[in-house]
Protein backbone atom coordinates (compact mmCIF):
# COMPACT_ATOMS: atom_id res chain seq x y z
CA UNK A 1 0.00 0.00 0.00
CA UNK A 2 1.11 3.51 -0.69
CA UNK A 3 2.85 5.55 2.40
CA UNK A 4 1.68 9.03 2.13
CA UNK A 5 3.34 9.96 5.76
CA UNK A 6 7.22 10.05 6.36
CA UNK A 7 7.82 6.87 9.43
CA UNK A 8 11.13 8.49 10.08
CA UNK A 9 11.51 12.46 9.98
CA UNK A 10 14.93 14.01 10.16
CA UNK A 11 14.96 18.04 9.87
CA UNK A 12 17.81 19.99 9.60
CA UNK A 13 19.77 18.22 12.57
CA UNK A 14 22.78 19.91 13.76
CA UNK A 15 25.11 18.33 16.23
CA UNK A 16 28.70 18.68 17.73
CA UNK A 17 30.65 17.34 20.32
CA UNK A 18 32.36 20.71 21.68
CA UNK A 19 33.41 23.25 19.07
CA UNK A 20 33.77 19.77 16.66
CA UNK A 21 30.69 20.08 14.36
CA UNK A 22 29.97 16.45 13.29
CA UNK A 23 26.65 16.73 11.69
CA UNK A 24 24.96 20.01 10.06
CA UNK A 25 21.83 20.87 8.84
CA UNK A 26 20.96 17.27 7.84
CA UNK A 27 17.49 16.42 7.38
CA UNK A 28 15.81 13.28 4.83
CA UNK A 29 12.57 11.41 5.25
CA UNK A 30 12.50 7.44 5.71
CA UNK A 31 9.16 5.60 4.62
CA UNK A 32 7.85 2.71 6.59
CA UNK A 33 9.25 -0.67 5.19
CA UNK A 34 12.78 1.23 3.88
CA UNK A 35 15.97 -0.79 3.79
CA UNK A 36 18.39 1.93 4.00
CA UNK A 37 22.12 1.81 3.28
CA UNK A 38 24.22 4.81 5.24
CA UNK A 39 27.63 5.18 3.63
CA UNK A 40 30.26 8.17 4.30
CA UNK A 41 33.97 8.45 5.53
CA UNK A 42 34.89 7.95 9.01
CA UNK A 43 34.09 10.90 11.23
CA UNK A 44 31.37 11.62 9.06
CA UNK A 45 28.59 11.87 11.35
CA UNK A 46 27.47 7.89 10.45
CA UNK A 47 27.57 6.79 14.19
CA UNK A 48 26.65 9.86 15.83
CA UNK A 49 23.35 9.90 13.64
CA UNK A 50 22.17 6.39 14.14
CA UNK A 51 22.56 7.29 18.20
CA UNK A 52 20.78 10.06 17.78
CA UNK A 53 17.46 8.29 15.92
CA UNK A 54 17.32 5.84 18.73
CA UNK A 55 17.81 9.04 21.28
CA UNK A 56 21.05 7.94 22.70
CA UNK A 57 22.40 11.33 21.76
CA UNK A 58 20.12 15.32 21.76
CA UNK A 59 20.96 16.96 18.51
CA UNK A 60 21.77 20.67 19.38
CA UNK A 61 18.99 21.87 16.98
CA UNK A 62 17.06 20.06 14.49
CA UNK A 63 14.28 17.60 15.16
CA UNK A 64 13.84 13.93 14.58
CA UNK A 65 9.84 12.26 14.10
CA UNK A 66 9.45 8.94 14.60
CA UNK A 67 6.04 7.79 13.09
CA UNK A 68 5.05 11.84 13.27
CA UNK A 69 6.23 11.93 17.08
CA UNK A 70 9.29 13.44 18.06
CA UNK A 71 11.96 11.45 19.18
CA UNK A 72 12.17 12.56 23.23
CA UNK A 73 8.48 11.97 23.28
CA UNK A 74 7.86 8.68 21.31
CA UNK A 75 6.27 6.17 23.55
CA UNK A 76 7.01 2.85 21.85
CA UNK A 77 10.68 3.78 22.66
CA UNK A 78 11.18 -0.69 22.49
CA UNK A 79 10.17 -0.40 18.77
CA UNK A 80 13.24 0.93 18.03
CA UNK A 81 15.91 -2.14 17.85
CA UNK A 82 19.38 -1.31 18.00
CA UNK A 83 22.51 -2.88 17.23
CA UNK A 84 25.65 -0.63 18.37
CA UNK A 85 28.74 -1.07 16.67
CA UNK A 86 31.15 -3.71 17.33
CA UNK A 87 29.13 -5.57 19.71
CA UNK A 88 29.67 -8.54 18.85
CA UNK A 89 33.24 -8.64 19.89
CA UNK A 90 32.65 -7.05 22.91
CA UNK A 91 32.03 -9.73 25.87
CA UNK A 92 32.65 -12.63 24.22
CA UNK A 93 34.05 -14.35 27.22
CA UNK A 94 30.92 -13.04 29.29
CA UNK A 95 28.89 -16.44 30.18
CA UNK A 96 26.30 -16.39 28.78
CA UNK A 97 24.14 -18.63 26.59
CA UNK A 98 22.64 -17.60 23.19
CA UNK A 99 18.61 -17.47 24.61
CA UNK A 100 19.96 -15.78 27.57
CA UNK A 101 21.32 -12.89 25.65
CA UNK A 102 18.33 -12.49 23.24
CA UNK A 103 15.68 -12.65 26.78
CA UNK A 104 17.58 -9.35 27.52
CA UNK A 105 15.71 -7.87 24.89
CA UNK A 106 12.60 -8.23 26.50
CA UNK A 107 13.82 -6.28 29.53
CA UNK A 108 11.96 -2.83 27.85
CA UNK A 109 8.58 -4.87 28.11
CA UNK A 110 8.90 -6.24 31.47
CA UNK A 111 9.97 -3.02 32.97
CA UNK A 112 6.33 -2.01 32.14
CA UNK A 113 4.08 -5.14 32.63
CA UNK A 114 6.23 -6.66 35.22
CA UNK A 115 8.02 -10.08 35.06
CA UNK A 116 8.87 -12.56 32.18
CA UNK A 117 5.70 -14.07 30.65
CA UNK A 118 4.18 -16.70 28.34
CA UNK A 119 4.52 -13.34 25.44
CA UNK A 120 7.63 -13.23 26.30
CA UNK A 121 8.94 -16.47 26.01
CA UNK A 122 6.98 -17.06 22.78
CA UNK A 123 9.08 -13.52 21.29
CA UNK A 124 12.43 -14.64 22.31
CA UNK A 125 11.43 -18.01 20.72
CA UNK A 126 9.95 -16.12 17.21
CA UNK A 127 13.42 -13.99 17.37
CA UNK A 128 16.07 -17.05 17.72
CA UNK A 129 13.70 -18.68 15.10
CA UNK A 130 13.68 -15.53 12.98
CA UNK A 131 17.23 -15.25 13.13
CA UNK A 132 17.99 -19.00 11.96
CA UNK A 133 19.76 -19.78 15.40
CA UNK A 134 17.49 -22.00 17.79
CA UNK A 135 19.61 -25.20 17.59
CA UNK A 136 22.28 -22.46 19.39
CA UNK A 137 20.05 -21.43 22.54
CA UNK A 138 22.08 -23.15 24.92
CA UNK A 139 25.31 -22.44 23.27
CA UNK A 140 27.72 -19.85 25.56
CA UNK A 141 28.22 -16.78 23.39
CA UNK A 142 31.80 -17.14 23.65
CA UNK A 143 31.93 -20.15 21.17
CA UNK A 144 30.02 -18.94 18.20
CA UNK A 145 31.57 -16.91 15.02
CA UNK A 146 31.35 -13.08 14.49
CA UNK A 147 28.72 -14.00 12.13
CA UNK A 148 26.64 -16.05 14.32
CA UNK A 149 27.36 -13.68 17.42
CA UNK A 150 26.11 -11.06 15.24
CA UNK A 151 22.74 -12.77 14.29
CA UNK A 152 22.34 -13.24 18.40
CA UNK A 153 22.58 -9.67 18.43
CA UNK A 154 19.88 -9.03 16.02
CA UNK A 155 17.85 -11.97 17.60
CA UNK A 156 18.25 -9.24 20.87
CA UNK A 157 16.67 -6.45 19.24
CA UNK A 158 13.92 -8.45 17.54
CA UNK A 159 12.87 -9.72 20.56
CA UNK A 160 11.06 -6.28 21.71
CA UNK A 161 9.00 -6.63 18.46
CA UNK A 162 10.72 -3.39 16.55
CA UNK A 163 9.28 -1.69 13.38
CA UNK A 164 12.53 -0.37 13.25
CA UNK A 165 16.16 -1.96 13.12
CA UNK A 166 19.49 0.13 13.02
CA UNK A 167 22.45 -1.63 12.56
CA UNK A 168 26.19 -0.15 12.60
CA UNK A 169 28.64 -1.48 10.92
CA UNK A 170 27.00 -5.06 11.43
CA UNK A 171 29.89 -6.72 9.37
CA UNK A 172 33.13 -6.20 11.42
CA UNK A 173 34.64 -8.93 12.40
CA UNK A 174 32.46 -10.90 10.32
CA UNK A 175 33.80 -12.72 7.16
CA UNK A 176 32.90 -12.61 3.59
CA UNK A 177 30.99 -15.42 3.13
CA UNK A 178 29.04 -14.55 6.41
CA UNK A 179 28.63 -11.18 4.97
CA UNK A 180 27.17 -12.26 2.41
CA UNK A 181 24.56 -14.63 4.47
CA UNK A 182 23.89 -12.11 6.85
CA UNK A 183 23.17 -9.16 3.89
CA UNK A 184 19.75 -11.86 2.74
CA UNK A 185 18.71 -12.21 6.26
CA UNK A 186 18.12 -8.72 6.75
CA UNK A 187 17.15 -8.52 2.99
CA UNK A 188 14.32 -11.19 4.65
CA UNK A 189 13.60 -9.29 7.48
CA UNK A 190 12.36 -6.13 5.56
CA UNK A 191 10.75 -8.13 3.19
CA UNK A 192 8.98 -11.01 5.03
CA UNK A 193 8.50 -8.31 8.21
CA UNK A 194 8.38 -5.78 6.29
CA UNK A 195 10.92 -4.27 8.99
CA UNK A 196 12.21 -0.57 8.30
CA UNK A 197 16.07 -1.48 8.28
CA UNK A 198 18.50 0.96 8.35
CA UNK A 199 22.35 0.13 8.60
CA UNK A 200 26.04 1.87 8.00
CA UNK A 201 28.55 0.00 6.00
CA UNK A 202 31.79 0.80 4.38
CA UNK A 203 31.35 -1.95 1.37
CA UNK A 204 30.12 0.60 -1.54
CA UNK A 205 30.12 -2.03 -4.11
CA UNK A 206 27.84 -4.33 -2.37
CA UNK A 207 25.56 -2.17 -0.65
CA UNK A 208 23.93 -0.55 -4.06
CA UNK A 209 23.14 -4.27 -5.05
CA UNK A 210 21.67 -4.86 -1.53
CA UNK A 211 19.67 -2.03 -0.45
CA UNK A 212 16.64 0.12 -1.89
CA UNK A 213 17.87 3.51 -0.58
CA UNK A 214 21.17 5.00 0.57
CA UNK A 215 22.14 8.51 2.41
CA UNK A 216 25.80 9.90 1.80
CA UNK A 217 26.88 11.60 5.06
CA UNK A 218 30.08 13.58 5.32
CA UNK A 219 28.78 16.10 7.95
CA UNK A 220 26.06 17.63 5.75
CA UNK A 221 23.77 14.86 3.87
CA UNK A 222 25.72 15.03 0.25
CA UNK A 223 22.79 12.42 -1.36
CA UNK A 224 19.43 10.50 -0.58
CA UNK A 225 17.49 8.42 -2.86
CA UNK A 226 18.47 5.35 -4.83
CA UNK A 227 21.62 3.57 -4.36
CA UNK A 228 22.25 4.11 -8.12
CA UNK A 229 23.32 7.73 -7.31
CA UNK A 230 26.51 5.93 -6.02
CA UNK A 231 28.02 5.56 -9.72
CA UNK A 232 27.22 9.22 -10.96
CA UNK A 233 30.12 10.44 -11.76
CA UNK A 234 31.92 12.80 -9.09
CA UNK A 235 29.28 11.83 -6.01
CA UNK A 236 31.93 9.60 -4.46
CA UNK A 237 34.87 11.96 -4.60
CA UNK A 238 32.39 14.74 -3.55
CA UNK A 239 32.05 12.30 -0.25
CA UNK A 240 34.98 10.88 0.22
CA UNK A 241 36.94 13.77 -0.73
CA UNK A 242 39.03 11.52 -3.59
CA UNK A 243 38.93 8.86 -6.45
CA UNK A 244 38.20 5.59 -5.12
CA UNK A 245 38.48 2.57 -7.71
CA UNK A 246 35.07 0.50 -8.02
CA UNK A 247 35.51 -3.65 -7.19
CA UNK A 248 32.84 -5.17 -8.70
CA UNK A 249 32.58 -8.40 -6.87
CA UNK A 250 31.09 -11.92 -8.70
CA UNK A 251 29.22 -14.00 -6.26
Amino acid sequence: MPVTTPFIEVKDLNFAYGSHTVLEQVSFIIEKGDYVGIVGPNGGGKTTLLKILVGLLTPQSGAVLIDRQPIGSFKNRFKIGYVPQRVSQENINFPATVYEVVESGRVPQTRLFGGLKQRDRQAISRSLATAHIEELQDTLLSRLSGGQRQRVYVARALAADPEILILDEPFVGVDISAQKDFYDFLKELNHTQGLTILFVSHDIDVITDEVKSILCLNRGLLCAGSPSMLHEPNVIEELYGKKITHIHRHH
